[in-house]
């Protein structure tokens, strides 16, 4: 699984902690002892009168002895509270169900920890490292662990990843045959990482580098006259040293609320690093948002893929892999150019629900004589839809996704952590 497409489209999903420590505080008090008042001793005193009678010398007054220290009364013992179990805010659990057409029905189940590298920081965004793993009823069978890092104050962003499994898709032939397919089963292992360092204007720039290997083959299937793609049965080495440039104005990178967010990469495959391919790779992407009310927001996405040289046909632009528009199924476009435009509406609701409704235009152009792109043409791809949201983390409003959206010829139904954009 993968290829300069596929490994750029995985997202590693975001994913928060946060441990509050409360400290036990215990005080003691002293008891206070009272004394009586001492014994006073009048002396006995004679006294003659003239009459030279004696008088009885009065006897002598002591203090009340019938005085004592009363001890202070003592508070009665509280019993004792239950602790409700409680995920920590900052950790993100979610075992996702998955009804794919290209995949399958299984289950995706993620789990992610968001946490600040040093917490006098007080400029870096959040870090996040997670989890996901992928089992489905076709054979599908991988998992993807990786991180992003935030620290000096903003000033660098460490972001790799790994993946590894088997992930069993069609390849479609609408243009020749509609619904026809090709069950195609690939197998491999690819790591990602690039490091970017702050520029000037909130512009982040630095190198990146993809390695890869995967391996192909044909599933069982009745579909015999179905052009056999020449990467099958090849095992394919794929790597490439490329740039990433970005500008991220969004205060919350999870649920953003105002501010821009723009994003270039190249990718450049080659023989000289290894690679079977030598081809390039070429995203950009710009996002902006807009904070309509306390509880709703307005969020637009722009898109594009290109291609250049001779990749291998998963290393072209395929149309449905990158939310950049919903309502398709990967595997039914594998061209050299693709764009996109999205816009979607965003509502708070309470409990910690939320809903959206999006839609969008988006268009595919082949172009060479590779194989599948000679036999599809342009088009354009319109996409509608709405769905729910419910917030996973509070304190950084991180938001379980669930999208049903209408493309051309069919529609699509998915899961997810974090906005679509």
């Amino acid at each position: 699984m993968c290829g300069g497409d596929l490994i750029s489209k995985v997202r590693i999903a975001a994913l928060i902690n946060l441990f509050i420590i409360c400290g036990l505080e215990v005080s003691f008090s002293g008891s206070a002892f009272a004394q009586g008042p001492e014994k006073v001793v009048t002396p006995a005193v004679a006294v003659t009168d003239q009459t030279d009678q004696e008088v009885k010398p009065t006897p002598p007054q002591t203090g009340d002895q019938s005085e004592q220290t009363t001890p202070p009364p003592q508070p009665e013992p509280q019993p004792k509270k239950k602790k409700k179990f409680s995920i920590p805010d900052g950790i993100v659990v979610a075992p996702l169900p998955l009804s794919s057409p290209a995949i399958g029905s299984g289950i995706t189940p993620i789990l992610g920890y968001i946490f600040p590298l040093n917490k006098n920081d007080k400029v870096s965004p959040p870090s996040t490292i997670g989890g996901a793993g992928l089992i489905t009823n076709n054979g599908s069978r991988g998992f993807v662990v990786g991180g992003q890092f935030f620290f000096k104050e903003n000033t660098y962003e460490v972001t790799s990843g790994y993946a590894h499994g088997n992930v069993n898709y069609n390849v479609y032939a609408d243009e020749i045959a509609p619904g026809v397919k090709l069950p195609l089963e690939q197998t491999g292992e690819a790591f990602f990482g690039e490091f970017l360092r702050r520029l000037f204007w909130k512009f982040f720039a630095g190198p990146r580098f993809i390695s890869g290997n995967s391996f192909i083959t044909v599933r069982p299937n009745d579909d015999i006259n179905f052009p056999i793609p020449p990467e099958v049965g090849l095992h394919t080495a794929l790597r490439s040293i490329g740039a990433k440039v970005t500008r991220d104005t969004r205060a919350n990178h999870f649920y953003p609320l105002g501010g821009t967010q723009f994003t270039f990469t190249a990718d450049f495959f080659s023989q000289d690093l290894g690679s079977k391919y030598s081809f390039q790779s070429y995203r950009a992407q710009f996002d902006k948002y807009w904070s309509l009310s306390e509880n709703q927001v307005l969020a637009y996405d722009a898109y594009f893929c290109g291609t250049a040289g001779n990749p291998p046909f998963y290393g072209n632009c395929i149309y449905g892999t990158s939310n950049e528009l919903r309502g398709y199924t990967a595997g039914h476009y594998f061209t050299r150019y693709s764009m996109a435009t999205q816009a979607e509406y965003r509502l708070v609701l309470p409990w910690r629900f939320g809903l959206v409704v999006f839609g969008g235009l988006g268009g595919v152009i082949p172009a060479g004589n590779q194989l599948l792109q000679q036999q599809q043409n342009s088009h354009f791809l319109p996409s509608g839809g709405g769905g729910l949201r419910f917030e996973l983390s509070k304190k950084y409003h991180v938001n379980l996704r669930a999208d049903i959206a209408q493309g051309l010829n069919g529609h699509t139904f998915g899961l997810g952590v974090g906005e679509a954009f």
